[in-house]
């Protein structure tokens, strides 16, 4: 049976609110995720909550429940609390109805079978959590095979990537590693390198594309090294009719990914 927490001043209320920040989810091996929709999403991928925080206003929702019940089955912890303290958890005013406390996850290269999808999307140095969570969703829409994360990513844990994933986390493996590391894992097998580049005259929609794709895209303000758009086997840029000179990385990544799952 749920227990109930009530006290800001709980242990474990102060444990889980300190994941918010990168250096205690590494010492601790946690994240948070907030939301009946994405925890739903987590549940159904057979990702399961170590600690389940609910509103006790929603504690008869159906999806509440089947929460609570996947989170007690697995041996977990289901507690009823207050909209204060899940304020104070996931540090908006307006807080979700629920609060989950997940181990963090992570795939390696040699665990992916890139026959298993058409696509695959690789984004370089990504700062910034909004995007990463986008592509994360771009590639759950499309049904990539992985996102793989390349040098001095942002975190993907972090509350705000998790957030702007709605789920996709739970749904896209994803993999970090080093550009040696991917390069020799991605040419010892089929592959076709794809990145995006403002210093190519080849439009995205005249290239030829081979799956499995693996779409590169580079930092948002510096784009990719040039050593690495050497590697690239195709590059291709999409048309800017205005006076931007390129897209988000998040909006070009779906783009390109559309245009490539069309031509399947």
């Amino acid at each position: 049976m749920p227990r109930e927490i009530t006290a800001y001043s709980n242990p474990l209320v102060k444990r889980v609110r300190s994941l918010r920040e990168k250096r205690h989810r590494r010492e601790e091996g946690l994240f948070l995720a907030e939301g009946l929709r994405i925890l739903t999403e987590a549940r159904e991928a057979g990702r399961i909550p170590q600690y389940l925080f609910f509103a006790r206003d929603s504690a008869a929702h159906p999806l509440v429940l089947a929460l609570v019940a996947a989170v007690e089955a697995a041996g977990g912890e289901a507690i009823e609390t207050v909209p204060d303290i899940l304020a104070k958890l996931s540090g908006k005013d307006n807080p979700q109805a629920v609060v989950g406390v997940f181990a963090e996850f992570t795939r390696t290269l040699d665990s992916l079978d890139r026959n298993s999808a058409s696509i695959w999307l690789v984004a370089e140095r990504l700062r910034d959590p909004g995007n990463l969570g986008t592509i994360l969703r771009t590639g759950d829409a499309v049904g990539a095979g992985a996102l793989i994360l390349i040098g001095e990513c942002v975190d993907p844990f972090s509350v705000e990537a998790v957030r702007a994933s709605m789920g996709a986390l739970f749904t896209v493996p994803v993999v970090h590693c080093d550009w040696a590391e991917f390069l020799g894992w991605l040419r010892g097998g089929p592959g076709q390198l794809v990145g995006l580049s403002l210093d190519t005259d080849t439009d995205y929609r005249a290239a030829s594309y081979t799956a499995p794709t693996f779409l590169l895209t580079g930092n948002e303000a510096q784009g990719m090294p040039d050593g690495y758009a050497t590697e690239c086997d195709v590059l291709v840029k999409i048309p800017m009719l205005g006076k931007a000179d390129s897209l988000n990385a998040a909006v070009a990544t779906a783009v390109m990914a559309y245009e490539v799952l069309g031509r399947g």
